[in-house]
Formats: structure tokens, C-alpha cells, sequence
């Protein structure tokens, strides 16, 4: 089993080796203060999944009103399983404000849960990260960002950096104080010095 590695005292080893690297990092840490990065452990993949494309381009705010209509239709769930969503008639979900390409998205990751290809979290925690995402992004509408955002959050990995992220890019560049943000192919060279601990530098360059 690859056991969930974020842990007080994982943040601290982690804190302590990014403020080593270099004078940037350390005056954004000491600026910044300890790292208050909060997962969502107990969820299951597919519901981290479909929460996740819930939120795909929209202010949070937005997202959780969509959200909380879902939630409204299986009053005796704290989240309705796969078998549940699928029964509902896609015109019920889509009065719940999903877009068509969203509903689709999320009938697809309920329908890979019932086959297997969506893994319990029990699964999921034995699987390496570049595993779980090469199967889960071969779904519809499921990119790698989303996939690494379950790993951060719901499985609690700490040595994940989404290069894609716009906040990470952007954050880096304000560290830095560069005059545009790095590509990913350079953010992700860029934080290679940052292993095994990368889950944490990208918490940090979302407050920068």
C-alpha cells in the first residue's frame, strides 16, 4: 500500500527544505508562515472525481449551488453512489445547472466506477501516482490536472505539482519575480529540486 504521506510533521520537513533552497523561498515561507494545506481524505474517488468537474471553470460559489441541487435529490446520501446518479434522467441533472459536456463527464465517471476503471479509495491507495493518472484521465472530460488534484487532496500525496496549474505557474513567477510565469514543460524541471515535497511547494507558490 502507498500510505498517504501528508502529515504535521511531513508539512514541517517540508517547510523546513524549501526555505533551505534559497533566499526567495525562505523570505515567502517566513512571509507566508507554517503550511495549513487541508485534504479531504475520506472521499472516494469517484465522488472527488465528479465533485472536481463540478467546479471545472466556474466560481466556487457557482459550483457549489450546482453541487448542493445534486445533493438535494438524494436527501438520504451523503453523496449518491454511481448506481444512483446514473439512474437519474439527464434533464433532472441538467436542471441542476451541469452543461451538456459536464453531464456527460460526469455520467462517464459514474459508468467507469460501476466497471472498475474508476478504483475505490482502497484501490487507490495502493496505486502510484502516475498510474492512477494515466487510467483516469482516458475518461471523458478527466485531465491530468484533476487527477493530481485528487491525489493532493483526497489520497494526500505530498510529491505532486500541477505544472498546469495557472496559480503554481504564476505563483512561481511572483517568487521569482519574473517578468512572465515558466511553461509546465519548465515548471516541471523547475521542480524537480523540489521532490520529495512538491505537494507542499505548490501549496506555497498558491499563496505567492
Amino acid at each position: 500500500m502507498i500510505l498517504a504521506d501528508l502529515s504535521p510533521e511531513t508539512y514541517r520537513k517540508a517547510t523546513e527544505y524549501l526555505a533551505a533552497l534559497d533566499p526567495d523561498w525562505s523570505r515567502h515561507i517566513a512571509a507566508t508562515g507554517p503550511c495549513l494545506h487541508q485534504a479531504t481524505p475520506g472521499r472516494e474517488p469517484y465522488e472527488a472525481l465528479v465533485r472536481a468537474i463540478a467546479y471545472q471553470q466556474l466560481h466556487a460559489r457557482a459550483a457549489e449551488a450546482i453541487l448542493g441541487r445534486l445533493l438535494a435529490l438524494f436527501p438520504e446520501s451523503a453523496f449518491p453512489t454511481a448506481e444512483q446518479l446514473l439512474t437519474v434522467s439527464p434533464q433532472i441533472l441538467r436542471a441542476c445547472g451541469f452543461s451538456a459536456n459536464k453531464l456527460a463527464t460526469i455520467q462517464g465517471i459514474a459508468q467507469a466506477r460501476l466497471e472498475g476503471l474508476v478504483p475505490t479509495r482502497e484501490e487507490a491507495l495502493t496505486m502510484a501516482d502516475e498510474a492512477l493518472i494515466e487510467r483516469l484521465v482516458a475518461l471523458r472530460g478527466v485531465g491530468r490536472w484533476t487527477v493530481e488534484m485528487l491525489l493532493i487532496y483526497s489520497l494526500e500525496r505530498s510529491d505532486i505539482l500541477p505544472v498546469d496549474d495557472f496559480g503554481v505557474r504564476e505563483g512561481y513567477r511572483r517568487l521569482k519575480g519574473l517578468d512572465k510565469a515558466p511553461t509546465p514543460a519548465q515548471m516541471r524541471s523547475l521542480g524537480g529540486a523540489w521532490r520529495p515535497f512538491r505537494t507542499v511547494a505548490a501549496w506555497y507558490l498558491w499563496r505567492a
